[in-house]
This record gives C-alpha cells, sequence and structure tokens, in this order.
C-alpha cells in the first residue's frame, strides 16, 4: 500500500477513535507529562547545523527541543511526524565496557518523544516511543508501537474483534482453563482464575477487572524507561519497558510488558524471541530462549534454548534446557537440565524436574492432554515419564522409572518407585524425613534465602511443615491405618469391606501403635493410587505412620508456641480464645500463599457481589491473608495437637510433655540433617576420583564446615528458646 508522503508519522490515532476536541498526541502528551517540559523551536541557526549535518525532516516546525540542546550531537537522521528530543550535550553513556556518545546519529525516528542525555545511533526505524532519560539506543533494526497496543496485557481495544484477545491456555492444553493476562498478575490470580471454571459469574467479573486494568483507548505509546540499554535488537514491537531494562542480541521482541526497576533490573539476552508476555521485575532470559503466550514472576530466570508456551511460571523461578508447555507453576521452580517436559500441569512450587523427565505425555487419550496436580516439592526423578491425569501429594519423589498409568498420590514426603520385576509400583511415606533430612531442611532454607525480590507482591509459605501438609499427614495417617487393618483382615480371613473405615482405622491405629513389629510382616497394599490392576506396595508402613504422628506433634508444638510468644498471649489465653474453634476448613496453596479455603469463598463471594472489582483490591486481600496467617496457623497446630492427642485443650502437664518430645524431634532433625549429609563423604565411591582426603577436602570441603549443618544447629537454638519462653498461665 502506498500512502502520501505528507502524512508520514502523522495519523496514528484512526480519527474515529479520536475523542471530540482531541488530537493524536493527547495521549502521547498524558504518558510524556509533556506539561512538565519546556519544549521550545529549533532556531534557525540550529536548522541550519542539522541540515549541514546531514539530518532532514519533512517540517522542522514539528522538531521541538529543550535545553540544553547541542545540534553537532545529531547527524545523519531523518525525522517525520511531532519528534521532541530533551536535552543534549557533548558527554558519554557508559554500561558496563559499552560506552557510547550522547546524541543521534544514524536514525529514522517518528513521532517519538526522547529524553535527557540519550544516546541513539544506528537505528533504522523508530516510531511512537517515549524514550526515557540517560537511556542507549543502538542498533535495532525496527522499534514501534501500533495504534492498538496491548502490551501483552489480555484486552481489546476499541473496535478490534474480540478474537483478537490474547489468553493463556494453563493446566490444560484444551484451553479451557484459559486467563487472560494482565500487568502485575502473579500465580495466586491466574489459580483462582483458572480453578473455579463453574463459577461464570465469577469469570465473568475477572475478566471485567481485567478489562478495567488497562485503558482500553487506542493511541498509547510504548515507552522506553530511563537508563535503559536496548543495543543490537531486530524487532521491537509494542514493547513497554521499564526503567533500568537492558536487552541485547534479541531477535523479535513483540506485544510485552517489562516490569524492571533500578533495584531489580530485567535483562534480555541474545537470540530470543518473545511474544504476547509479561516479564516480571529481576528477570533474565538469555541464549536462544522462546516464550510465546507467558508470564514471568519477578526473579526469574528462561536461558538455554528454554521454551515457555502458554504457560505462567512463578517467582524465583529457573527454566532452561527444556520445554514448558501450558502450564501454571507457582514461585520457587527449578527446570535446568537438558529434555525435560513439563506438560499441561499445575505445579505449586519448590519443585524441580530432574534431566529427561517427561511430566504430561502426549498423548494417552483420543484427545488432547489431561492434567496433572503436584504439591510443592514435587521432584521427578532422571527420565521419568508420567502420564495424564495424576496427582500428587507436597514433596512426592519419583524414582526414575515408566510409570505407565494414572496416579493419584494423597501420602507426603514419599518415595515412590516403579518396580519393574513385577510391574508394580512401591510407595513409602514419609521417606523424606526418614532417609533424606538434609534435603528436606535445606528445601525450606533455600527457598527463602534465594529470594531476591526487591518488593514482594505475594508472601509464599517455604516451610515444608506447613497447613497444607500437615492436613495432608492427617490424611495419610487414616489411609495407613485403614490399608493395614485391611492387611490384618487378610490374614486372618475377615472381610475387611464388612467393616466401617471408622473400624477399620481403629483397627489399624492399635496395630501400628502398639505392634509394629507385626506389622513388618504384613504386605499392605494402598487403594486408588494407581490405574492399573496391580496394587501399590506400602513400604514400611509402621516407620512412615510414626514419623507422620512425630512431623504433626512437631508442627503443631511450633506453631502454637512461635504465635504465643510473638503476641504475647500465653497458652491458655489462646485456648481460651479459640476453645469453641472448630476443626478449620479445608487449607488452599493460592500461587505459594496458604490461605483458608472459607476466606477464598468469601474473596469469591466478594468479587462476585462486586464489593471487590479491581485487582489491586484482590491483592490487598491477599497481604491481609498473610498478616492473619500465623494466628490461622497457630489455631491449625492446635487443632493437629487436639487430634493427635484426643483431647479438647491441653494442660500445662502435657504442654511440657509436648515440648520435651518436640526437643527429641528436633535433636533427631539436627541429627539427621548431619548423618545423610555424611553419606556423601562416607562413601568409599565418592573417594576414588581423589588422591587423597586432603584433596577431597579441598575440593569439597569437610562436612562440619558446611554452612547448612551450623544453620540447622542455629534453627535449634531458636526453637528451643521460643518453647523457653512460651508462658502457661
Amino acid at each position: 500500500m502506498i500512502v502520501s508522503g505528507s502524512r508520514y508519522g502523522y495519523g496514528f490515532i484512526p480519527e474515529q477513535f479520536l475523542p471530540e476536541g482531541t488530537d493524536e498526541y493527547y495521549l502521547r502528551n498524558i504518558q510524556a507529562k509533556s506539561a512538565d517540559r519546556r519544549w521550545r523551536h529549533l532556531r534557525s541557526g540550529e536548522i541550519e547545523l542539522l541540515v549541514k549535518n546531514a539530518n532532514s525532516c519533512d517540517d522542522w516546525d514539528d522538531i521541538l527541543v529543550q535545553d540544553p540542546f547541542d545540534p553537532t550531537r545529531i547527524s545523519r537522521n531523518s525525522f517525520h511526524g511531532l519528534v521532541r528530543i530533551g536535552a543534549v550535550q557533548d558527554g558519554l553513556l557508559k554500561y558496563h565496557d559499552f560506552t557510547v556518545p550522547e546524541g543521534i546519529t544514524g536514525c529514522r525516528i517518528i513521532s517519538t518523544d526522547i529524553g535527557d542525555h540519550c544516546a541513539i545511533h544506528d537505528c533504522a526505524y523508530i516510531s511512537h516511543y517515549i524514550i526515557g532519560d540517560r537511556v542507549i539506543l543502538h542498533r535495532i533494526d525496527e522499534m514501534q508501537t501500533t495504534d492498538h497496543a496491548k502490551f501483552g496485557v489480555g484486552v481489546v481495544k476499541e473496535g478490534e474483534d474480540p478474537s483478537v484477545r490474547v489468553t493463556i491456555h494453563v493446566m490444560n492444553e484444551a484451553g479451557g482453563r484459559a486467563v487472560a493476562p494482565f500487568d502485575g498478575m502473579i500465580c495466586a490470580d491466574a489459580w483462582l482464575w483458572a480453578a473455579y471454571r463453574d463459577d461464570e459469574p465469577l469469570m465473568r467479573r475477572f475478566q471485567e477487572m481485567t478489562d478495567r486494568s488497562c485503558d482500553l483507548r487506542r493511541g498509547w505509546y510504548g515507552k522506553v524507561g530511563d537508563g535503559s540499554v536496548l543495543k543490537s535488537c531486530g524487532i521491537i514491537k509494542d514493547v513497554m519497558f521499564g526503567p533500568a531494562s537492558y536487552a541485547k542480541g534479541a531477535h523479535k521482541l513483540k506485544n510485552l510488558t517489562i516490569r524492571s526497576t533500578e533495584q531489580s533490573p530485567t535483562q534480555l539476552g541474545e537470540g530470543i524471541e518473545l511474544v504476547n508476555g509479561i516479564i516480571g521485575s529481576g528477570c533474565h532470559i538469555f541464549y536462544g530462549c522462546k516464550a510465546v503466550r507467558f508470564i514471568m514472576g519477578d526473579n526469574s530466570n528462561l536461558k538455554y534454548g528454554a521454551r515457555l508456551l502458554n504457560s505462567i511460571l512463578g517467582d524465583n523461578s529457573t527454566v532452561s534446557c527444556c520445554e514448558v508447555l501450558n502450564n501454571l507453576v507457582f514461585p520457587g521452580h527449578e527446570q535446568h537440565h537438558n529434555n525435560s517436559f513439563l506438560i499441561a500441569s499445575l505445579v505449586m512450587g519448590q519443585s524441580n524436574m530432574a534431566a529427561g523427565a517427561t511430566v504430561g505425555s502426549n498423548h494417552n487419550s483420543r484427545g488432547n492432554d489431561g492434567e496433572i496436580v503436584a504439591g510443592r516439592g514435587f521432584w521427578p526423578a532422571l527420565s521419568s515419564t508420567l502420564k495424564h491425569d495424576s496427582k500428587f501429594a507436597s514433596f512426592t519423589l519419583l524414582v526414575k522409572g515408566n510409570y505407565p498409568a494414572e496416579l493419584n498420590i494423597p501420602l507426603p514426603f514419599c518415595l515412590l518407585s516403579d518396580n519393574t520385576c513385577d510391574h508394580r509400583r512401591e510407595l513409602m511415606p514419609a521417606y523424606w524425613w526418614m532417609y533424606n533430612m538434609y534435603a528436606l531442611e535445606r528445601n525450606s532454607w533455600k527457598y527463602t534465602a534465594r529470594d531476591r525480590r526487591k518488593r514482594i507482591v505475594q508472601h509464599v509459605e517455604t516451610d515444608y511443615l506447613a497447613p497444607d501438609t500437615a492436613q495432608e499427614m492427617l490424611q495419610a495417617l487414616d489411609l495407613l491405618q485403614r490399608w493395614t487393618a485391611q492387611a490384618w483382615c487378610r490374614i486372618h480371613g475377615v472381610d475387611p469391606d464388612a467393616m466401617e473405615p471408622s473400624e477399620l482405622s481403629r483397627k489399624g491405629f492399635e496395630l501400628l501403635s502398639e505392634h509394629p513389629d507385626e506389622v513388618s510382616t504384613m504386605e499392605v497394599v494402598g487403594e486408588n493410587l494407581e490405574n492399573t490392576i496391580y496394587p501399590v506396595k506400602i513400604l514400611k508402613p509402621a516407620e512412615g505412620w510414626r514419623s507422620y504422628r512425630d512431623m504433626l506433634l512437631y508442627y503443631g508444638v511450633k506453631s502454637v508456641g512461635r504465635w504465643c510468644v510473638d503476641s504475647g498471649m500465653t497458652l491458655s489465653q489462646f485456648q481460651r480464645e479459640h476453645a469453641t474453634t472448630k476443626p478449620s476448613s479445608p487449607w488452599l496453596n493460592l500461587g505459594g500463599q496458604l490461605v483458608l479455603e472459607r476466606k477464598v469463598q468469601q474473596l469469591r463471594q466478594d468479587i462476585r457481589s462486586g464489593r471487590i472489582s479491581t485487582w489491586r483490591e484482590v491483592h490487598d486481600q491477599y497481604e491481609l491473608w498473610w498478616k492473619e496467617y500465623p494466628c490461622d496457623r497457630a489455631c491449625d497446630g492446635l487443632q493437629v495437637l487436639r487430634s493427635l492427642l484426643v483431647v479438647d485443650s491441653i494442660d500445662p502437664p502435657t504442654w511440657a510433655s509436648l515440648t520435651q518430645e518436640v526437643r527429641r524431634i528436633r535433636a533427631y532433625v539436627e541429627d539427621q540433617v548431619l548423618r545423610t549429609k555424611q553419606k556423601d563423604y562416607d562413601n568409599a565411591f565418592r573417594e576414588i576420583t581423589y588422591r587423597s582426603l586432603a584433596e577431597r577436602n579441598a575440593v569439597l570441603g569437610r562436612v562440619e564446615d558446611n554452612p547448612f549443618i551450623a544453620e540447622a544447629k542455629r534453627q535449634s537454638e531458636d526453637l528451643f528458646a521460643v518453647l523457653d519462653a512460651v508462658q502457661l498461665g
């Protein structure tokens, strides 16, 4: 299409979308805060110098500048439309070892605002951008904004067909859980939107809230924040760059919001192609990555050829060398090994995908893939393959193997293995607690230590002993008791189907608590754990049952004790205040933040009714919940203790006994942290590559010098100090 040269750089907003009494720059002036600038026209001498320096312009009256203005710093450019240029002087801008002179050279610039002291060189095409102060733009092929730019937000602009709305198909590749992204969206928002699909009024409200989060008028310009550096890039189209953004060698950046700050700059590197996304502050994306229809949370990384497609990745996560497709991944996810796939899954954080792991097969049905739900701490081993639909409790560890059928694993902290000899799966409850305490304790510590977010939008729970895992362990105790009782019935010729579940649970409790040696001789199998004819064998049921009780007791005393000390309440006061508290409603993992389900239901009602009408108000609710969480957690811990002890209240002698038990458990934890790490040093095969013990210690360090072992001791001291400080009266 050939257009009139006299209109080059003008008519950005189609006339039918211009409000009466405005011009095409009315939104630009709002964005650029033009009223705060002292623009002036060029003087005749300045125009002569610009022409002499091989600059051209359709209408020099449409070039506005701000003093100080040195025209000798501007050469070999063509200007079109209204172009406004901030202060330009004889100076240099430096980013690391890259240093360029202030000014504008070798560029085509169309209807753009340029801030103070910028360096813009060899950019073939810059159109409809607002460029901040102290910005470096160097060797960019194409950089433009369209009048209908949405910057990655899932909205429809004036006059557009609704089919252009960008959505992200999380958790299910068929699109039935699609969410419309918005600037500031976090995993909790996406989960609420994706999870309650049967709540049609809520779905409508969510879309309305997203539409209100973005101005739907046409004509907003792209922006490059102060102190940003963009160099050697191909196509940049409809991208909003926050302050201190850095991009080098990117092939294509389109329809994006890049959140960046001076304290948490976002960096984009070589060979990447990013389309339809929102990128959090402090993120790094490098080395040939591809991302389409995506959100990345703050302080996350994408690198080494990774593909992030139709997915939302939570804060403090790293994905590289792999493919992540149609997922909602909560904060603290690690997937940095080659050839791993994560498909159509909800992964609830603190997770790690090993090399070759295929989580979600493609395909095992006649339609699109199903779904996989994995609680916190999910860890499939090397080359594990999983089928849709499957569900895993928190801190499930999979042994390397092929899992040919759907799985439903409700026991937390377990080890699931693929026994290929007889086609049976084997499940060991509480494996982490019994045999890998170092990794379990370090898991909680490292995700807190690695949280480098400067501005926390959502708080997350990283302690492995928390209301969600306590809820799962209580269920696991009942399951182990019933399965043990069923095994006893089979041995003694009793029909387990003739017994009520409560009877089976009581019998199992008796066997596990009073006759663990007898239980060790039984073959205990789990029900409804795998979609095959083969039963799943439960390994060490008595040891796992005892471990769960220890973990629950430890959690309950810690939670109650910490709240009593922090709130200044005595144990008696706390119990009186919550004497009528019924067993709490289930807990939900909302993007890594643990919340009582009844509170989420109230939030849904408030959104449906219109009492809460913006995403900011929803986020305020998350913040309020976090402030209430220590008390809610303590109440949950109290209910756990009441359930374990089968009492209505805890008197001082009982509390004294419990604290002694917790001291014993904590001593076990600290000892196991050392012992499980010591295995790396006591294994003779770990020494064969070293000439001597001295060489090994020089390379690995001594186990007693391990910083986390020292951290474990400090945590023990902190816990004992809390227990000593609890007032009973």
